[in-house]
């Protein structure tokens, strides 16, 4: 497995353009930490499960850019459902990554009971899912991120990493300046507007 801060900070290296949407817990507190990004990542805290169908509505309306979503393995349980819409919309900017640290990062850690069982790159498969990838050694990541990122093509990634062990705080932005941070970025770089008011 690999380690949960050293994948992030390799990750966050290489995506220093593209949007990113995170979910409760691990996801959103870790990549604030490493980060401190405030416009162009969505932490989407408040609901888990959904990380990756909010991207898909970035994506549809910004297809020039690169949209990410993290989701934790504890929040990708709740509804993983989001498959099939995602094997039928088929984005090619939309790049899903699960992060699967076998807890659950937003309640303590507290243990999935089920981790043994999951095969969440085989449940993509399954759905119909062309491009999967999973990978427990960093190394294999890297060498295979470019490809991921900036082929053109729905891509759906699990990455088996350690428990973080330690305790991460959540980003310091209410809902609201999440919102108007991250819409405001989005009008700034193109496409329809988010708010009916411009500034």
């Amino acid at each position: 497995m690999m380690d949960f801060e050293a994948c992030f900070r390799a990750l966050a290296e290489r995506m220093k353009d593209d949007i990113v949407v995170t979910s409760a817990g691990n996801t959103s507190e870790l990549w604030w930490e490493i980060t401190h990004e405030t416009e162009r990542v969505f932490y989407l805290e408040a609901s888990m499960s959904l990380a990756s169908l909010f991207a898909a509505g970035i994506a549809l309306g910004r297809p020039q850019k690169t949209v990410v979503a993290f989701n934790g393995d504890g929040a990708f349980c709740m509804n993983p459902g989001t498959l099939f819409v995602e094997r039928e919309l088929q984005l090619p900017n939309l790049k899903h990554f699960v992060v699967s640290n076998a807890v659950y990062g937003s309640t303590n850690d507290l243990v999935l009971p089920f981790r043994r069982h999951a095969d969440y790159a085989g449940m993509a498969r399954a759905v119909g899912i062309e491009r999967v990838h999973s990978f427990s050694r960093l190394e294999d990541l890297l060498e295979n991120i470019d490809d991921i990122l900036r082929r053109p093509g729905h891509v759906f990634t699990v990455l088996d990493v350690e428990p973080l062990g330690r305790r991460v705080h959540s980003p310091p932005l209410d809902g609201p300046e999440v919102k108007f941070r991250f819409g405001r970025y989005l009008e700034r770089i193109g496409g329809p507007p988010i708010f009916d008011t411009q500034l």
